[in-house]
């Protein structure tokens, strides 16, 4: 077995059970010194034991009882912790992403709740792509996106017969900063104004954009713009290229196609939240069970319920 990745009966076997996970997520949280999530007091936390089961806690100084899942993405949900963690290393190892239904038969909770999960867990992984955390820099690629069905295989009554390569499509728009992070977002339109607009948000004036010829880009002179002519087949240029995102971009549309088949517009940032952190700090270079800690890290201080969600 590889040293950098580990199989899912090895998760199991390190995980199996409820007490094996919660000690686990109690150590990789507060590091044996348990902190009050409410006045985040380390001061006189009374450890309690509540319908017969370990792992309740008694702020002395706010009087609340808290365990490790409270103020995470697990609060409040009936899915034992070791189902988490299996649930956790799937997202991170399947390059392309784990439906809900698959997840479902491994994990052995119904569809609903899978999905539920997985919502949670991409929106833990916020933090990798939005708010735009990460500020890029050098060499920065940029490029837009289509997602959603083809016109042709609507009824014609549902047609909206646009004009352009956005088809009717959700835009979503990436920048990768040559062999560094990546960051996408959902944006209404693929106009100058918003493109430009995201662009000043994430990437240091000064740093070189490397884009397409779409003339949305013009007009930045606080960067070096570099551009390739796709409609004339140059696809390379004296080092100019945005063959990076457009990788991304590939990942993101097989996920569409092979394995969710179809997202819809609310839910799209989340998928796009997951697909980042995989290339971010989930990154195959890194070891499996850091790639779970990272994510581990990301599900502190995130709380989604399902009205939130659905609504």
């Amino acid at each position: 077995m590889s040293k950098v990745t580990i199989s899912a009966y090895q998760v199991m076997e390190k995980f199996p059970d409820e007490e094996a996970a919660r000690v686990y997520l109690e150590q990789k949280r507060w590091g044996g010194n348990p902190a009050c999530p409410k006045c985040q007091s380390t001061d006189r936390q009374y450890k309690q034991r509540r319908g017969g089961k370990e792992g309740y806690y008694l702020c002395h100084h706010c009087k609340k009882v808290y365990t490790v899942r409270t103020g995470t993405i697990f609060e409040r949900s009936h899915v034992p912790l070791h189902k988490w963690m299996l649930a956790l290393y799937l997202v991170v190892t399947d390059r392309k992403g784990i439906s809900s239904l698959n997840l479902s038969k491994v994990v052995g909770v119904s569809q609903p709740t899978a999905w539920f999960m997985l919502q949670r867990i991409r929106f833990a992984c916020e933090d990798d792509n939005g708010g735009n955390k990460f500020v890029l820099e050098g060499i920065v690629e940029a490029d837009e996106a289509y997602l959603g069905g083809k016109e042709s295989n609507k009824h014609e009554s549902k047609r909206l017969h646009p004009r352009g390569g956005a088809g009717g499509k959700a835009t979503v728009f990436g920048l990768r900063q040559r062999n560094g992070n990546v960051i996408a977002q959902v944006v209404p339109d693929n106009n100058g104004k918003t493109l430009k607009a995201a662009v000043r948000a994430a990437v240091r004036p000064g740093s070189t954009l490397c884009t397409d010829e779409h003339p949305s880009y013009q007009g930045m002179p606080e960067y070096h713009h570099r551009t390739v002519n796709h409609s004339a087949k140059q696809y390379v240029y004296d080092n100019a290229h945005t063959n990076g995102i457009e990788s991304v971009w590939a990942v993101l549309k097989r996920a569409f196609n092979g394995i969710y088949h179809c997202f819809s517009r609310k839910h799209m940032q989340l998928y796009l939240n997951e697909v980042c952190f995989r290339l971010n700090s989930g990154s195959v270079k890194v070891r499996t069970l850091d790639r779970i800690d990272s994510l581990l890290k990301m599900c502190v201080g995130k709380r989604m319920t399902r009205a939130s969600l659905v609504a």
